[in-house]
């Protein structure tokens, strides 16, 4: 039934709703006012000047796809309908194609300039479960890549709206290791087909996505980069896996209320985009969907992110940057609130390709429930850059499986254990990080600063904190470290132990009823511990030295 036919049998109600959110989305800049309020609000009275965010100015007209054949049964295949509604929005200049209630099958879609894609409630949007509907193209930013089920490169003045789903049925790409699910998932995912690695610890759904990696690394060693084209690339389509949702260099954009479902590789990645609002998005991912990260933001400047909620495989809500010609921060002016992510490797997480640089994100009033880590700040030698001015805020967690804050420069466990090395433009250097109101009930660890002893960590300000967890406060290669109105309280163990960290200083600790040891310090290049207005008399032993530790490396006032 056409969009037409299907009108003139709705009551009144129900068109008037139709007609008033069309028109209202397709407005342009004044169709968003309440939005532009909302991100002039989040974007005020950050601790760095943050840009004014342009938003999208989309002209006031609409597509139906449904006009242009779209079928929403679930069984037929609506590629060409999606492309032609696109290509009259595009011709007319401008507009909202619009995705009703329905079951849509398609191929990938791609978006264009001056287009509002609204996929309305009730619409879900099946990407198809047949690889070869996805071309291998070309992307501005990361060379050849299978086309993501929905995308769009070199775009400016775009929105993706509604309260619909995209599925992009990554179940039929992703291998899946063993060790993340349980015996009978495993058991049923063998059953089902695909190839298990020799050692028996992965799944792949197809061979050729098991024998992509090895055939990728052949193609590289015998030909030159330059002379590739796309079809070198097929054979390894399945092992390399679409991103679900796509931008690339696009700029006034705006993602406001969809649900991203199921994505073969990381749900939604702007790179290298400006002026960016993400809202009311909803990310759910399998836990076990291996690189099955939410939303990564990579590259990309002045961008906010609120009120969305995210489970994931991976990574919930990730900084990503990579190098660029002008040599400033590759990521810069980032503004997080209001977010929550459940199951996912780290609630907050910057890196692990930092080498772009980083700086001026703002993390506040977020919630993270049963992530792996709570705030994950990871890079490593060869993929580093400067990261600074980080602000973190009003963060509240609860059974966090590793630690509620995490800095490790040893992404990985890549270079543990080795002596300096020289410092170059590839070395990861993590400064100025403010983190204030941090609560957490339940973790492995507390706090790990995991420094490199060519560049410790440095510069951080923990203050006016409460941390449950199994063991305490631990830095290695750290320096000028602060510490105020923080309470640790491990189950067990010391409550601080510090290795090779400079200028640390606790200020209004606590130390609770029974504590053994308050702090332990080691290394030869400790120095400068001040512990200031905190009472240690309940403890056993205040301070324990290590043997190769000045005693005046410690100060209590």
């Amino acid at each position: 039934m056409s969009m037409k036919n299907l009108k003139s049998s709705l009551p009144f109600v129900v068109l008037f709703f139709l007609s008033t959110s069309s028109i209202s989305l397709a407005s342009g800049s004044g169709g968003f006012e309440k939005i532009g309020s909302e991100v002039r609000k989040y974007t005020a009275n950050l601790p760095f000047r943050m840009p004014e965010i342009k938003l999208p100015e989309i002209p006031d007209r609409s597509f139906n796809i449904e006009d242009f054949g779209a079928v929403g049964n679930g069984k037929v295949m609506n590629t060409d309908a999606f492309r032609k509604a696109m290509d009259a929005c595009s011709k007319a200049g401008g507009g909202t194609v619009i995705v009703p209630p329905g079951l849509w099958l398609t191929g990938p879609i791609e978006l264009r300039s001056g287009i509002n894609f609204h996929v309305s409630r009730g619409a879900v949007i099946a990407f198809s479960k047949n690889h070869a509907d996805y071309p291998i193209i070309k992307s501005p930013t990361r060379g050849f890549v299978v086309a993501s089920p929905l995308y769009g490169f070199d775009l400016h003045d775009i929105a993706i709206t509604g309260d619909g789903v995209l599925d992009g049925e990554g179940v039929t790409w992703r291998p899946v290791k063993k060790s993340k699910v349980t015996a009978s998932m495993w058991k049923e995912f063998v059953k089902s087909g695909g190839v298990v690695s020799d050692d028996g610890k992965i799944w792949w759904p197809t061979k050729e996505a098991a024998d992509g990696e090895q055939y990728l690394k052949n193609l590289f060693k015998t030909r030159k980069k330059s002379e590739l084209t796309a079809a070198d690339f097929l054979p390894a389509r399945d092992f390399m896996r679409p991103i679900l949702f796509m931008l690339s260099r696009c700029r006034n954009v705006l993602i406001s209320g969809i649900t991203l479902t199921n994505s073969p590789k990381f749900a939604m990645y702007p790179d290298r985009c400006q002026d960016v609002v993400i809202r009311h998005v909803k990310v759910n991912n399998e836990y076990w969907a291996q690189n099955g990260d939410g939303i990564d933001i990579a590259s990309s400047k002045n961008v906010l992110l609120y009120k969305s909620t995210v489970t994931a495989g991976d990574d919930g809500i990730c900084m990503k940057s990579s190098r660029d010609k002008s040599g400033n921060a590759a990521l810069k002016n980032i503004v997080i609130a209001d977010c929550i992510v459940y199951h996912a490797h780290g609630g907050f997480v910057i890196g692990s390709n930092t080498d772009g640089g980083m700086e001026d994100i703002s993390v506040r009033n977020c919630d993270y429930i049963g992530t792996d880590i709570g705030l994950r700040f990871k890079s490593s030698r060869g993929r580093g850059g400067v990261v600074r001015n980080i602000y973190v805020s009003n963060i509240f967690m609860k059974d966090i499986v590793h630690q509620a804050i995490l800095f490790s420069t040893y992404y990985e466990g890549f270079g543990k254990g080795e002596g300096p090395q020289p410092v170059n433009s590839l070395t990861p250097i993590f400064e100025d990080f403010h983190i204030d109101s941090i609560y957490c009930e339940g973790a492995r660890e507390a706090v790990r600063i995991d420094g490199l002893p060519e560049m410790p960590v440095k510069n951080v300000t923990i203050s006016n904190s409460v941390i449950s967890a199994q063991t305490g406060f631990f830095s290695d290669n750290a320096s000028a470290i602060s510490l105020k109105n923080v309470t640790i309280l491990p189950e067990k163990g010391n409550i601080y132990d510090i290795n090779n960290t400079k200028h640390l200083t606790i200020d209004k600790g606590f130390c609770p009823q029974g504590t053994d040891v308050f702090m332990n310090v080691a290394g030869k290049e400790t120095s400068g511990i001040r512990i200031m207005d905190t009472d240690l008399k309940s403890a056993k032993t205040p301070v324990q030295y290590g043997p190769d530790v000045q005693r005046n490396a410690v100060t209590q006032k």
